[in-house]
């Protein structure tokens, strides 16, 4: 067992399963019936990815769990996910720009793991690079429109990017786990991520009108096991029913 490369899969695991969650909830309350079908096809899409991540997880922990226990039995201190994914929902406006700070390092990150040395990671990253990629375009074009848009969207967008900054710099931030997985190889190249990610915001957010905060103190933790309050709300959801009834089929 590799303790660091399954700590590198929960990460990327658990970050997708969680926002997954988080946008599903807009299932049958989104704005219109496009928004609607189109947050639950990318909530579907990032709950997949997940599971392969996972399932790769449990077996390189080689402890027999598969991708739903790893999903549905674990407490919120043994998930890897980082803190932007677990932040509320907020309003719509604020969903997206969720989604699009997130995108727009999901989808630099999935394509440096298309040369992992590990040939099961090249796989997954793959397959998910498509559906990022399209994630990408979907909620930087929604953020630049609603930025430009009317007062109260643009000034709804410019509130959401403050509330959700802080929360970025662990996405671009390497530790230990992240250095040891590119030194090895299976893992990420972690500056080429980070420019390009800081790339992908620059240009859609200015394109957009909306100013980046300067001196913003950036909240780490996530990636350790330290949450906030908000994602013990999502697991509590997110579980209650395999946990109720543990072991049910249907």
């Amino acid at each position: 067992m590799s303790a660091e490369k399954f700590e590198y899969l929960c990460r990327l695991g658990d970050s997708t399963l969680i926002i997954g969650q988080q946008l599903g909830k807009w299932c049958g309350h989104a704005p219109i019936l496009e928004e609607d079908i189109a947050v639950a096809n990318t909530a579907l899409d990032l709950i997949g990815q997940a599971t392969m991540w996972l399932d790769y997880a449990g077996r390189v922990e080689g402890k027999g769990r598969t991708a739903d226990d790893l999903a549905y039995f674990r407490d919120s201190r043994a998930f890897r996910n980082v803190l932007l994914v677990e932040q509320p929902n907020g309003d719509f406006g604020a969903t997206l720009m969720r989604q699009f700070l997130f995108d727009a390092w999901h989808l630099p990150l999935l394509e440096q793991l298309l040369s992992s040395t590990d040939p099961e990671i090249s796989a997954i990253a793959g397959k998910a690079e498509k559906e990022a990629r399209y994630h990408l375009r979907r909620s930087a074009s929604l953020v630049e429109r609603l930025g430009l848009g009317t007062d109260d969207s643009h000034q709804r967008m410019q509130e959401a990017l403050l509330a959700l900054w802080p929360f970025t710099g662990e996405l671009i931030e390497a530790d230990d786990v992240d250095g040891i997985a590119q030194a090895e190889g299976y893992g990420a190249d972690t500056v080429t991520t980070a420019e390009e990610a800081c790339g992908n915001w620059s240009k859609t957010l200015l394109q957009a009108g909306l100013i980046v905060p300067d001196d913003v103190h950036m909240r780490v933790g996530g990636k350790s096991g330290l949450h906030s309050e908000g994602l013990g709300y999502v697991l509590a959801e997110m579980q209650c029913l395999a946990r109720s009834m543990p072991g049910a089929k249907w």
